[in-house]
């Protein structure tokens, strides 16, 4: 018997098929009529017009709060507002409101997909969107419900956020503004980390059996399995972004708990370190010939300090004819070259670590491949002694680690679990140290310090820094303190004379300069422009002076 068949006796699809229950139509001309409508075209939604329609959202600020901004999150079926009274501030999600017959048909609905969802699987989000639309539809006409236009919308959209999104959480991931999503427990406001508004309670919580249903789906959608045996899972959902949920309250008290750190398919680039001062551009000019040139980096500082971040937007001066591998457990870098093989770590498939890649595997695997350049998301145990090895023997390298300044990456780095032999110190060339900071009472992100590692004391394990920039609190504002020793040695290897180093760091001002002021800052114009200059250097220059640098790019883009 073929699948259409085998489907067909299914009691919701045959009611639906057949227009009413209890009719005396035989199965084969049910099965007919399910042949002859799968070579239909899908229906499509009717079009909305909200002069005509109305707005499918309403929402009136209550009563002894005040609106500081309101913005569309899925346009116009979700928008955030930011409510504040005298002592807190809110994130309130507004949706559209149903009426009662819309809740009955939207029940209805959910009914009857049990069946009627199951015809034809599909693996592409755009295929299960349009077959949702469709099946929706033809159920409607069925029913013979007369609606508006707007309720079909207003349907249609807890439709697609129940059934093919994250439910009521849905619409948080389309905020660009979240970095965090947190769930604490059974009817425990939702808290998120806004970049504006920092961590703020939202008016989403959930019922007990509604936060389990939804951590066990949001786990087996991104083919993960959680369960009472196994209660805790990480996991990497479709858009990238990091999941780590536990079940039930064996191990959380409070009830199952989830949180989703958010990854940015438009990373932040160093035009946005600019704007947000978390460097300076002497800092970005020096960064930009010290990595070009494959020197060894790392940034360390605390947790949300800036790392990663940093660590993608200086990767972004890369040659374009490198070929570079970079290596995470969780994915968080986006880069913009084509010689790009992108590594993430998986955890094992049961408790005898069977099928488990960790980053040491990766990172061994990396060194086979000739990379010209390795980029390690953090170093947290043995792939650090193998990183080391590899800037050891030539690589170029660059990497996070958790550590709030210089004395502390090395005590990390010297001892248990790490273990790096003091005399390998020596291979990093420049450490950042990040921190996040108070300004005027708004936490900032800043680069606390950047120096250059020396030498290191094979006898007393000491290690020579030369600082070479660092942050002035009082300020607000950036301090060069010293000369740097890898500025000599990249004018010594590329032949250059002090003349020529100055007319470099010149030209690589004036382009950051210049894409800052036209807000060239999305890391594919930044790319392309970092890749244009190390080709065709004289172009670059000419077009800036030209002021037809940003349409040489856009028609790259184009």
């Amino acid at each position: 018997m073929d699948e259409v068949t085998e489907i067909s006796k299914k009691k919701g699809f045959i009611s639906g098929l057949s227009g009413k229950k209890g009719n005396n139509d035989s199965i084969s001309d049910i099965l007919n009529r399910a042949k002859t409508y799968f070579n239909k075209p899908l229906k499509s939604m009717p079009i909305y017009d909200q002069e005509k329609d109305g707005p499918l959202i309403e929402f009136e600020v209550p009563e002894g709060l005040k609106e500081i901004e309101r913005y569309w999150l899925q346009e116009p079926y979700a928008l955030a507002t930011i409510l504040e009274d005298r002592k807190t501030r809110y994130y309130r999600l507004v949706e559209p409101a149903l009426t009662k017959f819309e809740k009955e048909l939207l029940e209805r609905l959910y009914e009857d997909f049990q069946d009627v969802l199951i015809l034809n699987p599909t693996t592409s989000k755009i295929e299960k969107d349009a077959l949702l639309v469709d099946r929706t539809l033809l159920l409607l006409e069925r029913y013979k419900a007369e609606i508006s236009t707007a309720s079909v919308h207003k349907i249609m959209y807890y439709l697609r956020r129940n059934l093919l999104g994250y439910e009521k959480i849905n619409p948080l991931l389309y905020d660009p503004y979240i970095e965090d999503i947190s769930c604490d427990g059974v009817e425990v406001p939702i808290y998120i980390y806004h970049i504006r508004y920092l961590n703020i309670e939202s008016n989403i919580s959930f019922r007990e059996e509604e936060l389990d249903s939804l951590v066990v789906k949001m786990c087996q959608l991104n083919n993960k399995h959680i369960s009472v045996s196994q209660p805790i899972v990480d996991a990497t959902i479709q858009d990238g972004s990091r999941l780590q949920a536990m079940l039930g309250r064996e191990i959380t008290p409070r009830g199952s708990s989830f949180t989703i750190r958010k990854f940015r398919k438009d990373p932040i680039t160093p035009i946005d370190l600019l704007g947000f001062k978390t460097c300076d551009m002497e800092m970005l000019v020096y960064l930009w010939l010290v990595i070009e040139n494959g020197y060894n980096m790392l940034f360390a500082g605390g947790t949300a300090s800036g790392k990663t971040s940093m660590l993608n937007a200086t990767s972004l001066f890369m040659p374009s004819t490198a070929k570079i591998v970079s290596i995470e457990d969780t994915r968080e870098l986006v880069l913009y070259h084509n010689n790009w093989v992108s590594g993430i770590a998986r955890e094992s498939f049961s408790a005898d670590s069977t099928g488990e890649v960790s980053m040491y595997d990766l990172l061994r695997a990396a060194l086979r491949q000739r990379p010209d350049f390795i980029i390690v998301g953090e170093v947290r145990g043995e792939e650090a002694r193998t990183l080391f090895q590899a800037m050891s023997t030539g690589h170029a390298t660059s990497s996070t680690m958790h550590a709030g300044d210089v004395q502390t990456v090395i005590n990390r780095l010297t001892h248990e679990p790490i273990n790096v032999p003091h005399i390998m110190l020596q291979s990093l060339d420049v450490l950042c140290i990040q921190e996040q900071v108070y300004i005027e009472e708004k936490r900032v992100r800043r680069t606390r310090s950047l120096v250059e590692v020396l030498n290191v004391d094979s006898e007393t394990g000491d290690l020579g820094i030369n600082e070479i920039f660092n942050w002035d609190p009082s300020e607000d504002g950036f301090l060069k303190v010293g000369d740097s020793h890898i500025m000599q040695e990249i004018m010594h290897v590329r032949g250059w004379d002090s003349a020529q180093v100055r007319g470099e760091m010149e030209n690589r001002r004036k382009i950051l300069t210049y894409l800052y002021e036209k807000n060239m800052r999305s890391y594919i114009q930044v790319s392309l422009v970092v890749q244009a200059y190390q080709s065709y250097p004289k172009m670059v220059m000419e077009a800036i002076e030209n002021d037809t640098l940003e349409s040489m790019i856009q028609d790259m883009v184009d």
